[in-house]
């Protein structure tokens, strides 16, 4: 009989005892910052406790962030509804169904002035989980930071806005690649000037885990998107040394404590390398910042209290392998958005981690780790070969145009899936230690006159705004789509007015068209 053969989620055997490592010379703070980005790491301030949360009505998620806010959340997360993220009012047949469900509806700046209502935009950092329509979201909060006297050099926060994924992994996108990469550089320019402390992209691995990739294909696929949008931007005339200090990243968490820990290590280091053979010559542009969530895919609707146990060990990996920004789930969310019960869990298991382990006390405790160290080392070179054939066809978006990364992503998931089913691969309470009571009964249910409130509140809106003045924003972002023009000031302009998101989402439909 031959000997079992140990591997992590990314196929990269696992040795019975490591007995060498190279010598740790790298110190903390310094190029190529496999150890942390930071000399003192979490010694010096811990890392931004986010939770994710939007839904149903504006008014219901501002009672949400101002409950978080007083729970000790040090940083709010926006989940947007599936309307909001796709270009469609909440009034619009498309959005049937949908509005409010997988987070808030948002249709217009009166919706942005009351999610954030109470709640001073200086104070706080935002992260907007908003791809296709970042443009728009974008401009309604630096409108809504005018309105509140804010100084917009001063506010902060993260878009998402990174689209390529959404063509590999997702799927909320509306216009072509090119189109939708010129909407990207448009931000990065006018906030690099205007807005600076803003983060302009998180780079997201985590919907191409979620989807089904390896952790190894989570960082390759997910740096080689980045190298393309530095290449982006500098084709753009943008100077590498300024915007990509405002360049972010968002990664998944998954259950193998290990193999995450020594993804986020080699991701640092990768970043470093790739920014400098770009030109980046100032540290601060070298550096990969990230945010991490625990893994959504990985949780249960069976036996779901596990999932805090889950959701426990994913936070000890993302702080162990030094992220800038955590959102924990709640145990509840394979069966709904999370109850408020749940999410103050989710929120305390950072809380415990970061105040009551003592694994923030020093930097990079698992640094010389024979096992992490070469760990490390492996999964460097494993998604250095992704991504060099990636670059071999010219680039991510003719990877995604392709069709290679989604077709590597679907291979992954599905023998991921097939080792569910035939038992390798354990599950606790799905294909093992089962049992027939499940003990939750309390679900969080949004019901279907979310659409009819913001249906209503539209119609009044479109009654009580200058529509005359409304016309001539969308007129003038339609007549400088078809130029090279920077469309953010003229997108801020009609949100200004009142003008809806679907009717800006519109103007780019009739000059990009739809992918």
């Amino acid at each position: 009989m031959s000997e079992k053969k140990y591997t992590t989620t990314s196929g990269i055997e696992i040795k019975e005892v490591y007995t060498a490592a190279k010598p740790m010379e790298e110190k903390p703070g310094e190029f190529p910052f496999t150890r942390g980005i930071q000399k003192d790491m979490y010694r010096g301030r811990l890392w931004t406790m986010r939770q994710y949360a939007g839904f149903s009505t504006a008014e219901e998620s501002n009672k949400r962030y101002h409950y978080l806010l007083s729970q000790g959340t040090t940083g709010l997360s926006v989940a947007f509804d599936l309307p909001t993220q796709i270009g469609y009012d909440s009034d619009h047949e498309m959005a049937d169904g949908e509005v409010g469900k997988v987070g808030v509806a948002i249709d217009s700046l009166r919706d942005i002035e009351i999610l954030f209502d109470g709640i001073e935009l200086k104070n706080i950092t935002t992260s907007m989980t908003i791809n296709a329509t970042a443009s728009i979201l974008l401009a309604m909060y630096i409108a809504l930071a005018k309105k509140q006297g804010a100084d917009l050099k001063q506010i902060s926060g993260t878009i998402q806005n990174d689209i390529l994924k959404e063509y590999a992994a997702r799927g909320t996108y509306i216009y072509p690649p090119k189109q939708s990469m010129r909407l990207i550089t448009d931000i990065f320019e006018f906030c690099s000037k205007e807005v600076p402390k803003w983060n302009t992209i998180s780079i997201s691995g985590y919907h191409i885990r979620e989807a089904g990739s390896t952790a190894v294909q989570e960082l390759a696929f997910t740096l080689a998107n980045g190298k393309t949008y530095l290449k982006a931007a500098i084709d753009k005339g943008l100077d590498i040394n300024i915007f990509a200090k405002r360049l972010s990243f968002f990664f998944n968490c998954h259950n193998n404590f290990f193999e995450e820990i020594a993804k986020f290590r080699a991701a640092r280091r990768m970043w470093a390398k790739i920014t400098k053979e770009l030109g980046a010559t100032d540290e601060k542009a070298q550096m990969l910042r990230f945010h991490t969530q625990t893994g959504g895919s990985t949780l249960t609707a069976q036996q779901p209290l596990n999932n805090v146990i889950r959701v426990t060990n994913q936070a000890m990996a993302a702080v162990l392998g030094g992220t800038q920004s955590l959102h924990t789930n709640g145990y509840d969310e394979a069966l709904s958005l999370p109850t408020e019960a749940a999410a103050k869990i989710a929120l305390r298991t950072q809380q415990i981690i970061g105040f009551e382990s003592g694994v923030t006390d020093t930097v990079d405790p698992l640094a010389g780790s024979f096992f992490v160290e070469n760990l490390t080392d492996e999964i460097e070179l494993a998604a250095w070969a992704y991504i060099d054939k990636i670059d071999a066809m010219g680039g991510s978006v003719n990877a995604i145009e392709s069709d290679y990364m989604q077709q590597e992503i679907a291979s992954s998931a599905y023998q991921y899936q097939n080792e569910i089913e035939d038992g390798s691969r354990i599950s606790v309470g799905v294909n093992k230690f089962t049992q027939t009571e499940e003990g939750i009964t309390e679900v969080f249910n949004i019901d279907d006159s979310i659409r009819k409130l913001q249906t209503e509140k539209l119609t009044k809106l479109k009654a009580e705004r200058n529509n005359i003045a409304v016309k001539q924003a969308l007129d003038a972002i339609a007549s400088a789509a078809k130029t090279d023009a920077n469309l953010m000031p003229l997108i801020i302009n009609a949100v200004e007015k009142y003008a809806t998101l679907g009717e800006i989402a519109d103007e780019l439909r009739h000059i990009f068209g739809e992918y």
